[in-house]
């Protein structure tokens, strides 16, 4: 039961392969269906058919045989020996005159009971077609015909066919060919579920390989399958030469992100040193000449740091962003770093460290960076008296640091892409803050370069716990 469980909920409702084989399945019911009630309507008709024929010889012989025997006997006796000549086992006749009296019956008609005869009685009061008719369990088939002699006509001749065993024998049949349409029905459905499924192979060989294929790899994908159909092999090259163009459009955005952030980097260093020059000189500045240069250096100082994490982010794009490794003791990176943010901050940080020293292999200011990008994102999103909390402690062959803060938290929805580019939780708040949204974008970057990795934990109101593990 719990793999039939497992089953339904692995099928997709909306895959092509459930719905090829629906179709299919179907158009195959529907046909062998129909097969199978037009064979079973055409073998009953040539069975009231075939009896048929028997009843209208019998009808037309029967008048012969009265007239003829009523030319040596009274026509009553005549009427009952040629009765008698064409009666058997399985067939039963009788003969009412127009006033509804029986004037002759085959001898048979006693053997059946009572209520058997009644019922064919009752059904010979109708207008009669030869068709199939059931009464107690037996099958009959029953026709009418008028009997003349000499011209007169004597009464209505009704001849019951009793056809129990070539029925039963129907019903089998029909019964078996209903069970080999279904056997047939799912067989065939099984074997077309296999084979569309063999013949979308390809195409999830065509997934599989787009899949796995990262930002690095667009310029040299080579999407080929050698077996494919002809469409599925167009597809791969269409696919192919996509993400060559991919590869194109994405190597000339980071150039040009590169070059302007490069070209741009320096005037706004030049302008952002005068400005410093002329608030150094303040003397002959009146109050509001003095709020709008410190305002415009502060621009300048924010614009001069996003250009220099967008130029780092496109060498790393590149593959330029160089890292000087070298041993250091965490233990005392971590203190350095602390304090100093220490002296740039209102805020309490404390460290949680273990009595051994811990050594890592880093570079020491990506490391530094990196850090102090956490800890002005727990200063921004936390309030004024909270804490903030580093913890560093090695877990086998790795260095693990984490940064806590005591700040708004971060919502689960939010948490898988924080580490994305420009991404922002809160858009109302990130202006203020002063967030472009690739401060986290950039701890990741350089945490990943330095061989280690980044995560987060957090919960609204309570705060966030960022990890960073290095090799130890």
């Amino acid at each position: 039961m719990n793999n039939i469980r497992r089953l339904w909920q692995n099928i997709d409702p909306f895959s092509l392969q459930l719905r090829l084989t629906t179709g299919m399945a179907v158009f195959s019911t529907l046909v062998l269906g129909s097969v199978a009630l037009w064979t079973s309507w055409k073998m009953q008709q040539i069975l009231i058919d075939s009896h048929k024929q028997n009843i209208e010889h019998i009808a037309k012989r029967l008048p012969q045989d009265v007239q003829l025997y009523s030319e040596m006997m009274q026509p009553e006796i005549g009427l009952q020996k040629a009765i008698k000549n064409l009666e058997d086992t399985n067939t039963l006749l009788w003969i009412k005159s127009r006033e509804r009296k029986i004037l002759a019956q085959s001898t048979n008609l006693n053997f059946l009971s009572k209520s058997m005869v009644s019922e064919l009685m009752s059904l010979a009061q109708m207008p009669l077609k030869p068709e199939v008719y059931k009464i107690n369990q037996s099958y009959f088939i029953l026709s009418e015909n008028s009997v003349q002699v000499k011209g007169k006509i004597l009464g209505d001749l009704f001849v019951v066919k009793n056809i129990t065993r070539e029925q039963s024998t129907f019903v089998l049949m029909v019964q078996s060919l209903i069970v080999i349409s279904i056997l047939a029905i799912i067989t065939l459905t099984i074997a077309i579920a296999f084979y569309i499924k063999h013949s979308l192979h390809p195409l999830r060989q065509l997934n599989q390989m787009t899949a796995v294929i990262s930002v690095e790899d667009l310029g040299q994908a080579q999407l080929y399958l050698n077996n494919a159909p002809s469409e599925v092999k167009e597809l791969a090259q269409t696919l192919t030469m996509l993400l060559s163009r991919l590869a194109q459009s994405w190597e000339q955005e980071r150039e040009f992100v590169s070059n302007v952030s490069h070209e741009l980097r320096t005037p706004l260093t030049i302008v952002h040193g005068y400005l410093q020059s002329v608030l150094r000189r303040q003397n002959n500045l009146t109050q509001i000449q003095k709020e709008a240069l410190e305002t415009a250096a502060s621009e300048a100082e924010r614009t001069i740091r996003l250009l220099q994490d967008l130029l780092d982010l496109a060498r790393a794009d590149s593959g330029y962003l160089h890292f000087q490794m070298k041993s250091y003791v965490l233990n005392d990176l971590i203190e350095e770093i602390v304090m100093m943010a220490k002296k740039y901050s209102d805020r309490d940080i404390t460290i949680e460290a273990e009595t051994h020293p811990i050594e890592v292999k880093v570079d020491y200011s990506r490391l530094k960076q990196v850090l102090l990008n956490l800890i002005d994102n727990a200063i921004k999103y936390s309030d004024a008296g909270t804490p903030i909390n580093f913890k560093l402690y090695q877990l086998q062959d790795k260095a693990v640091i984490e940064v806590c803060d005591e700040g708004y938290g971060i919502p689960l929805q939010h948490q898988a892409r924080i580490f994305e580019r420009f991404y922002r939780v809160d858009e109302s708040r990130s202006h203020a803050t002063g967030g472009s949204g690739l401060g986290l974008s950039i701890v990741k970057t350089l945490v990943e370069g330095m061989g280690g990795s980044v995560s987060v934990q957090s919960k609204l109101g309570e705060g966030s716990i960022f990890t960073i593990t290095l090799p130890a």
